[in-house]
């Protein structure tokens, strides 16, 4: 097959897993899509295509926008989208970025093995569930001053180890070691700082998860002795963004690029692309909310490792340090950050690297990596589905070339959330993963694990086997679900 038809579009064969729509009027660059046929044919079920190729109207996209293989339909964007676009003439658009700022995901290792859990998952997931807020609006683990916000806004994980809710191990293994420092906490609204006063340490609802695992699977071992990964060991992930905070910051900023910049607007296919042209005040303001944001998110999944050492404490009767839960690192999947990138012809451009549902996955040797993994390459977290397991990856060499240095972030939705809640039944699919899978899942409402039911998902192993072909991002180990917490 050496070309796809979806819908009036037309897709070009450009080599095994890689699809692309050429570059038409009012195009700026072509778009490819990352994807095996059997993903292909369920990305083109919905709008995913058409709002990945009009994404390519926006000013100063450069080389091709790109869909990873875990794309799906999203608010304007695709989710699993990925655009490149100058920062010196291009613009900055919220929708591409998305609601909740720097959502992602991170993973901390331990000594323990699934033989220290087995039989005592119940008793594991009541006491997480107690101690880890969860659920639309609820309160945090912590709940501070309006000069606390600003001080996590504008500082990052610095002030959570000021305030002795990190240690400095935590932050030699984040993303950024969890600071922007082009955070503006004065560009972020009072209403925005208010919506996250006291959801400093919550999960929130939807797809967000605690999630306790077993590692099943190394692939590459000499990657994963450097993660501190072997097989049946016991590993925590946390999923979780923003929250309101992020959400009112890219609600605010929607607006006012709408009416400051109608006239960029006029000229896109679809509204949800607002952009702010590079340079304008918009952008720059924008800029410096969206990163006080990621500050924000870094903090919120901090606290809540924090509380979930202080929960395994409890149920081991040990101390943390004892059971080596260390971080192994934490990485955004919705996010915009300025970064260097060779384009066309071999030219180096400065970006901004809009990523929406899609894992930053540099190799070794970029500077931005820390020092624990610049030699051997950014770990980078897909999560599946409860039912299905998650993957640990490392940056691969084609990602630069492919991607501006990118991969999926996880199985990507099959379905909405509405058509899940009529397709399955929450109590039911938590009986099932209990009973056929030994998972244990506690959620604030049946209708949460309706929504995130495995069969509402794509084929995770897929996904991570097509960005594995591409070197995209390297096959490191494979994890279970244990017991699992949700919103």
């Amino acid at each position: 097959m050496t070309t796809y038809d979806a819908d009036g579009i037309t897709l070009q064969k450009v080599r095994d897993y890689v699809w692309e729509i050429p570059q038409e009027d009012g195009m700026n660059a072509p778009a490819r899509i990352l994807a095996s046929e059997a993903l292909l044919d369920e990305i083109s079920e919905d709008k995913t295509l058409e709002q990945l190729r009009n994404s390519t109207h926006l000013p100063g996209v450069r080389k091709y926008a790109v869909c990873m293989p875990d794309g799906h339909q999203g608010y304007g964007f695709p989710v699993g989208g990925v655009a490149g676009i100058d920062a010196e003439d291009g613009c900055i658009s919220p929708g591409a970025i998305g609601y909740d700022i720097n959502c992602g995901v991170r993973m901390m290792t331990t000594n323990l093995t699934y033989e220290d859990v087995e039989g005592r998952e119940e008793e594991l997931v009541n006491a997480l569930f107690e101690n880890v807020p969860s659920g639309l609006g609820a309160g945090g683990i912590f709940e501070g001053s309006r000069e606390d916000v600003e001080a996590v806004l504008e500082n990052g994980m610095e002030w959570a180890l000021a305030n002795d809710w990190a240690v400095p191990e935590d932050l030699e293994h984040c993303e950024d070691e969890g600071v922007r420092p082009d955070a503006d906490a004065s560009k972020v609204s009072q209403k925005a700082k208010d919506r996250g006063a006291n959801q400093v340490g919550s999960l929130g609802s939807g797809n967000h998860f605690l999630e306790v695992q077993r590692v099943t699977d190394v692939f590459r071992r000499d990657v994963a002795d450097e993660f501190g990964l072997v097989e049946d060991q016991i590993v925590v992930l946390i999923h979780c963004g923003s929250r309101g905070l992020g959400h009112q910051i890219c609600t605010d900023y929607l607006r006012e690029i709408e009416k400051a910049h109608a006239g960029l607007l006029n000229q896109l296919p679809d509204k949800e692309l607002a952009a702010a042209p590079a340079g304008s005040q918009l952008a720059e303001d924008y800029y410096g909310a969206m990163c006080a944001a990621i500050n924000f998110a870094w903090v919120n999944r901090q606290l809540i490792m924090h509380r979930t050492r202080q929960v395994f404490e409890q149920v081991f009767d040990r101390s943390w340090e004892d059971m080596e839960m260390d971080l192994l690192y934490d990485v955004a999947h919705n996010i915009g950050k300025k970064e260097v990138h060779e384009v066309e012809d071999g030219e180096e451009r400065e970006l901004f690297v809009h990523r929406k549902g899609a894992t930053r996955a540099f190799p070794a040797g970029r500077p931005e990596l820390p020092p624990a993994y610049s030699d051997v390459g950014q770990p980078i977290i897909i999560p599946g589905s409860m039912g299905s397991g998650s993957y640990v990856l490392r940056g691969g060499e084609h990602s630069l070339t492919e991607t501006f240095g990118s991969t999926a972030h996880g199985a990507g939705r099959l379905m909405s959330r509405t058509q899940a809640k009529q397709e399955f039944w929450g109590e039911d699919v938590q009986d099932e993963l209990r009973e056929q899978n030994h998972v244990y899942v506690k959620a604030q409402s049946g209708a949460t694990v309706a929504e995130e039911a495995p069969g509402v998902y794509k084929d995770v192993d897929e996904v991570v086997r097509v960005s594995d072909e591409l070197g995209i991002g390297d096959k490191v180990a494979r994890t279970f679900p244990v017991c699992n917490i949700k919103g």
